[in-house]
């Protein structure tokens, strides 16, 4: 079968085509002909910085769409030839993956493959933010970063499905604001001025919950326009800043709670949970209506060139690739 990896640490050209065995399923695994596999920005950070990485070669790829060609020992939810949705530890960039059966999912009827591939990450990370984390109320003012991305595109129809009342948007380029434009959110600014316009928008109160997938600085301006008794999650690095810092001076005169979320980190740890989160979430896209960000697909050899077009910061929605 063809596969993607890399053996080394580097740029987009690092990623190549080989040949493998398929591979079979052991205890507690099936395997998944892929027709497409998800792209995410942990990816790009596997690839160019080891993130997540315990040994080379690696396969990336962190979510499939396809249907079961076999189970293993102790399986005996799905079957061969059943249409299926999984989150990997890896391996997904290949025509064959290996999923955990714990995290891997019917596909929703009404769902084609193609958008499916975009359920297992995106989606339960969004809705987890939002409703497991930061408690989304009725009422709230909400703030998403990367609000073109994937996550965001997901996160403002979430946020006005769960009835916020106002859901401001941050993206890095004016080009990108017609899309999370369409995604639920009222008003988006620029990422350079994004602090002075939020406070401008809610007469200097600031916001009720902040969604901050980039770090760094990008977390410490986000801290400041979070509102009295208000929520901020911090789910990723994605400027590869020195890990954020916090202390009672930061948060206690205005009530601030700060948390954290790993899709990675809940499936390795509570796999079960995912699965119940994940059983919520798809039901925002059967019955809430919420739609599926995937702007773009690339062939599974072109998976570099996919990365590339990543890093430039210039992608909105989710990416994926064929096999």
């Amino acid at each position: 079968m063809r596969a993607m990896i890399f053996e080394e640490f580097g740029g987009p050209e690092v990623l190549h085509q080989v040949d493998l065995p398929e591979p079979t399923p052991g205890p507690g695994e099936v395997t998944v002909e892929v027709a497409y596999a998800g792209i995410n920005f942990a990816d790009v950070l596997a690839r160019a910085e080891g993130y997540r990485v315990e040994s080379l070669p690696f396969r990336p790829g962190l979510e499939v769409a396809g249907r079961v060609l076999a189970v293993g020992e102790g399986v005996t939810a799905f079957a061969p030839g059943q249409e299926v949705t999984s989150f990997l530890r890896g391996g997904g960039y290949s025509e064959i993956a290996v999923a955990p059966a714990a995290t891997t999912f019917p596909v929703p009827p009404g769902l084609g493959l193609r958008v499916a591939a975009s359920l297992p990450s995106v989606l339960p990370t969004a809705y987890a933010l939002l409703h497991d984390i930061a408690r989304l109320r009725e009422g709230d003012t909400v703030l998403v970063h990367s609000a073109a991305g994937g996550v965001g595109t997901v996160a403002g129809q979430l946020a006005r499905l769960g009835g916020a009342s106002a859901v401001y948007g941050v993206v890095s380029s004016f080009d990108k604001a017609p899309h999370a434009l369409k995604s639920g959110y009222d008003q988006v600014f620029l990422t350079p001025s994004f602090d002075t316009d939020v406070m401008g928008a809610t007469g200097g109160r600031g916001v009720d919950i902040a969604l901050d997938p980039m770090g760094g600085e990008n977390f410490r301006r986000t801290l400041a326009v979070t509102a009295r008794f208000g929520r901020l999650v911090s789910f990723g690095n994605s400027g590869s800043a020195a890990p954020w810092q916090i202390g009672p001076p930061d948060v206690y005169p205005a009530g601030l709670s700060v948390s954290g979320f790993s899709l990675m980190g809940l499936a390795a740890a509570d796999p079960q949970r995912l699965r119940q989160l994940a059983a919520a979430a798809f039901r925002a896209v059967t019955d809430g209506g919420v739609e599926l960000p995937v702007t773009a697909e690339f062939a599974l050899t072109d998976a570099a060139e996919a990365h590339r077009l990543v890093e430039t910061r210039s992608t909105t929605g989710k990416l994926l690739l064929r096999t």
